[in-house]
């Protein structure tokens, strides 16, 4: 265990961010392909592919690396009373600070395969997306069989998560906002 104060942010928070901003991206990238009268595969073609693609890359999105978080929770330790607990909006902020520009590049590279196969693109980011709401769900149960939320540190190893308890936090089970 380390000494002195350090900071936690919340596991289910950044899948979740992570999920909201590939789903919305993948929609607005999408959508332009509707639009496309000419391509060499065809609207229909490219539509129907990206609905495959979107079938595939949620279900591996969700199953790829999914019991690690299950993994690292029965070997997570309980937080010292010494820890700063990020805010969600804070955790979910530097979640997006570090990624930015991966986030326009596979942005704009889904934007323009709507020339080539129309919404394919757009629909395989948001089947990621949609793959990794579904792995936050997961979260959410294992944080609710634990009956604790599971945190990392953000400056550490992020595959040492320590519990607090479920009523630490500004987030819910599964890093949606709490309701009161």
């Amino acid at each position: 265990m380390v000494r002195g104060a350090y900071t936690l942010a919340r596991v289910a928070v950044t899948v979740r961010v992570a999920a909201v901003w590939l789903w919305w991206l993948g929609v607005i990238a999408a959508v332009p392909g509707t639009a496309v009268t000419f391509s060499p595969t065809g609207r229909r073609i490219g539509v129907l592919a990206g609905a495959a693609l979107f079938i595939i890359a949620a279900v591996t999105a969700f199953l790829v690396r999914g019991r690690r978080h299950a993994e690292r929770a029965k070997a997570a330790s309980r937080a010292a009373k010494s820890v700063f607990l990020q805010d969600r909006r804070v955790t979910a902020r530097a979640w997006l600070r570090r990624r930015r520009w991966w986030l326009l590049l596979v942005f704009v590279v889904a934007a323009a395969a709507n020339v080539v196969l129309p919404c394919a693109a757009g629909m395989l980011l948001g089947g990621v997306g949609a793959g990794l709401w579904l792995r936050s769900r997961r979260v959410a149960r294992i944080e609710r069989s634990h009956d604790a939320l599971l945190w990392f540190r953000p400056d550490g190893d992020p595959a040492l998560y320590q519990l607090t308890g479920i009523a630490a936090g500004d987030a819910a089970p599964g890093g949606g906002r709490r309701r009161p």
